[in-house]
């Protein structure tokens, strides 16, 4: 489908189910498509950071993409993780999801080496932007890339026409206000998108001018993340703070995992994909390797926090 410009709303980035064994489970895959759907969700994510693209091969990675693309068929839009060390093997996977049906890549600066100049960035970008046959939007994610992205440089980007948007996952709400407030003042093009992947500060940035929200958490609730996308625009004193802070609370499951026994990483797919479990979204929490899964207990303190957000 044609993607909208700008890009608005909430538009999860997508859990990717898993077997037992490891395999795509594309059952689950599609009843969670259809559990977002449900939820009002605007648009999907897949083979982003939460969708484990990391951990998967590239087979796995688009068989996802066909699959959502499939089951959809048109009614909302699909982004697609571009995401690898270099612009090269980024490129190939530009091509495999765009043949897929992708209506757009979500591509991170390159990584494993050292930290990339903002020139080396630049040429990535425009590099990716000219062989790609969808639009392209930038995916800021330091903790990950080990390179953050310049707001002087995701404007000028913007204004040279090489990008569609913004996913910021940064942490950074200074940066992210200079940012939209670039994009407000015609730094970049009509229709540029700028989107925040917090869970925690989804008011805060759409009172700073966001189109929308790319929250992991949203995998598990939809629909108050779909609220809270509509309360806060409408200047909602009561009902926007009190959904953003009962999703916060909600958040707290990703410490539900002992630091002593998995990184952050593996403790908040690990939950996002037990509480899917647990609702009776997913068949199967399996998390990819090497990540731990959580035990017994810990899936007890997810449920918890489920219960505590009356989503069980």
């Amino acid at each position: 489908m044609a993607l909208p410009a700008p890009l608005t709303g909430v538009v999860p980035p997508v859990c990717t189910p898993l077997t037992p064994e490891r395999e795509v489970d594309v059952d689950s895959l599609l009843r969670l498509v259809d559990h977002l759907v449900a939820g009002g969700v605007h648009g999907v994510f897949v083979l982003g950071s939460t969708s484990e693209a990391a951990f998967l091969t590239d087979g796995q990675r688009r068989r996802v993409v066909e699959a959502v693309v499939g089951h959809l068929g048109g009614q909302l839009p699909v982004l697609a993780g571009a995401i690898d060390m270099s612009t090269a093997r980024v490129l190939d996977h530009v091509a495999s999801v765009a043949a897929a049906g992708a209506d757009a890549v979500v591509v991170t600066a390159p990584f494993y080496a050292r930290a990339q100049h903002p020139a080396e960035i630049a040429r990535h970008y425009r590099r990716v932007a000219e062989k790609s046959p969808v639009p392209v939007f930038a995916y800021d994610i330091p903790v990950s890339v080990h390179t953050g992205l310049p707001v002087d440089l995701v404007l000028e980007l913007a204004a040279e026409g090489v990008l569609a948007g913004l996913k910021d996952s940064s942490g950074d709400l200074a940066g992210f206000r200079q940012v939209a407030g670039g994009v407000r003042a015609g730094a970049g093009p009509a229709g540029f998108s700028v989107l925040t992947g917090s869970e925690l500060l989804v008011d805060a940035a759409l009172a700073l001018g966001a189109d929308g929200a790319v929250p992991g958490l949203a995998n598990v609730d939809p629909h108050g993340f779909v609220r809270l996308y509509r309360l806060a625009p409408a200047g909602d004193q009561d009902g926007a703070p009190a959904e953003q802070e009962r999703l916060c609370a909600l958040f707290g499951m990703v410490g539900a995992a002992d630091p002593a026994r998995m990184g952050p990483g593996s403790a908040a797919i690990g939950a996002f994909k037990a509480a899917l479990h647990l609702r009776g979204v997913i068949d199967c929490p399996a998390t990819a390797e090497p990540q731990i899964p959580l035990a017994p207990a810990e899936v007890e303190r997810v449920r918890a926090f489920l219960a505590a957000a009356e989503l069980v």
